[in-house]
C-alpha cells in the first residue's frame, strides 16, 4: 500500500496536466480577443475630455462642440436670462434634480446648481432631449428657443428654460450637465 502512494508519476499523469495547461492557455487565446474587443477604441478615448476656448463667446453668445459624440451646449447667459432662470419656483419644475455630474445625486435643480460655480454666466449641458434624443434648437440667432427662452425640440415638443431644465413637454429630465471644470477665465474642460 505504500508503493501506491509514493509511486512515481506515471506517462498517463504527464498527458493529463499537460493537456489540461494546453486547454486552459488556448481558452485565455480565444477569450482575450473578445475581451479586448470591449474596450473603447482610440478615437474615443481621445474625446474622453476636450478643452474649449471660450473666449470669444460674448453675454448672450453659445457655442455648440461635441464630447464623446454628443452635442455639448456651452452658453454665457445674460443677466435677464440668469435672472429668468433664478425666479422660478422650484416647486413648478417636472424635474425637480440638478442632474449635474459635478454635484452629489438628488441636487435641487436651482439655477446656481446648473451654472458653473463662480460664474453663473455660463452653462454647460449635454444637448441631448431627454425624451427621445433629438438636439434641441436654440444655440443659433433666430433659434426657436421656445416659450421659456431656452431651448425647443420640435420633434415632440419639450421646452426647456434659460437653465436648461424642461417645463413643457414629454421630456421627462432636465438636460444633463457634464462633468466640467474652468480651467482659466478662457477654457473649460469637458470630461
Amino acid at each position: 500500500m505504500a508503493d501506491a502512494i509514493t509511486s512515481e508519476p506515471t506517462r498517463r499523469d504527464f498527458l493529463f496536466v499537460a493537456t489540461s495547461a494546453l486547454a486552459v492557455v488556448s481558452v485565455g487565446a480565444v477569450a482575450w480577443p473578445l475581451i479586448d474587443q470591449m474596450n473603447p477604441d482610440a478615437s474615443v478615448q481621445a474625446l474622453a475630455s476636450i478643452q474649449v476656448d471660450v473666449s470669444a463667446i460674448e453675454e448672450g453668445q453659445a457655442i455648440t462642440v461635441k464630447w464623446r459624440g454628443r452635442p455639448v451646449f456651452l452658453r454665457r447667459r445674460t443677466a435677464e436670462e440668469i435672472e429668468a432662470a433664478r425666479a422660478v419656483p422650484l416647486e413648478e419644475l417636472p424635474d425637480g434634480e440638478a442632474r449635474n455630474e459635478n454635484l452629489p445625486a438628488g441636487a435641487p435643480a436651482t439655477d446656481e446648481n446648473r451654472a458653473a460655480p463662480g460664474d453663473e454666466s455660463w452653462l454647460v449641458l449635454v444637448g441631448v432631449c431627454t425624451h427621445l434624443g433629438c438636439v434641441p434648437k436654440g444655440q443659433s440667432i433666430g433659434d426657436q428657443r421656445g416659450d421659456y427662452g431656452g431651448w425647443f425640440c420640435p420633434c415632440h415638443g419639450s421646452h426647456y428654460d434659460t437653465a436648461g431644465r424642461v417645463r413643457k413637454g414629454p421630456a421627462p429630465r432636465n438636460l444633463d450637465v457634464p462633468p466640467f471644470e474652468f480651467l482659466d477665465d478662457a477654457t473649460v474642460r469637458i470630461g
